[in-house]
């Protein structure tokens, strides 16, 4: 965690001057930039393999709102919803009847429906009562060419974009309590999260991006142990 601490100090300019250095040190210490891309150092740090024995989906029901969507993936949507259709329950389908396929959040954008403001309409139930993604399970048996949204398919890593710039903020944001497994898991076995995101990550940024953020990762690895 980047931790800023602030104290009293003059208010002249070179003490300004050094306050704000420091500040910007700090920050810019704990991201790896490659293009416009700003990486927390904590996707390259951190370990995480998702559990789904433990955790039983909570990435799909526990939010403030349905998966992010780009505006492209709504066109997405539209294309392979025939197909994902069968795969939902009845609730969902009935959500989906009354919300549509896709709604607007003020404060997320353009989002995937929820029921209850919880599990979200493309969410289905195995066997073992693990929530997956409906479009996913479309997917796996090669009915569709589109795997899922692309936040969906990054956590615990969330993209933004800048307002203000080109700049892509790339964070590692696991839930404090439905991922603990995940961490623990990727302690265990000693996965980044950079590594287990990897297809989800190219998939985002293309292949070159991922090439010099693994070079980036073993460099300060290397740095770090020696």
């Amino acid at each position: 965690m980047l931790r800023v601490c602030c104290w009293a100090f003059s208010a002249s300019d070179a003490d300004y001057l050094n306050f704000i250095t420091l500040l910007l040190y700090f920050i810019f210490a704990a991201m790896i930039a490659i293009d416009n891309i700003l990486v927390s150092d904590q996707v390259v740090k951190e370990q995480f393999v998702c559990d789904l024995s433990k955790c039983k989906g909570a990435c799909c029901v526990d939010g403030d709102a349905g998966a992010p969507l780009e505006k492209a993936e709504l066109e997405k949507i539209n294309e392979v919803f025939d197909v994902v259709l069968p795969y939902l329950n009845e609730e969902s389908k009935k959500e989906i009847a009354r919300q549509g396929r896709y709604v607007y959040d003020k404060e997320f954008g353009w989002v995937t429906p929820t029921i209850n403001s919880k599990v979200c309409v493309y969410g289905i139930k195995d066997k073992q009562g693990v929530v997956k993604c409906g479009i996913e399970q479309a997917y796996l048996d090669g009915k569709v060419q589109w795997k899922k949204p692309i936040s969906c398919h990054l956590f615990p890593v969330i993209t933004k974009q800048s307002k203000r710039s080109e700049n892509v903020y790339v964070n590692y944001e696991p839930r404090e309590d439905n991922c603990k497994a995940a961490c623990s898991l990727g302690t265990k076995l000693k996965v980044p999260v950079y590594v287990f995101l990897k297809e989800s990550l190219v998939r985002k940024f293309g292949q070159e991006f991922y090439d010099a953020l693994d070079a980036t990762a073993k460099h300060l690895n290397k740095t770090t142990t020696s």
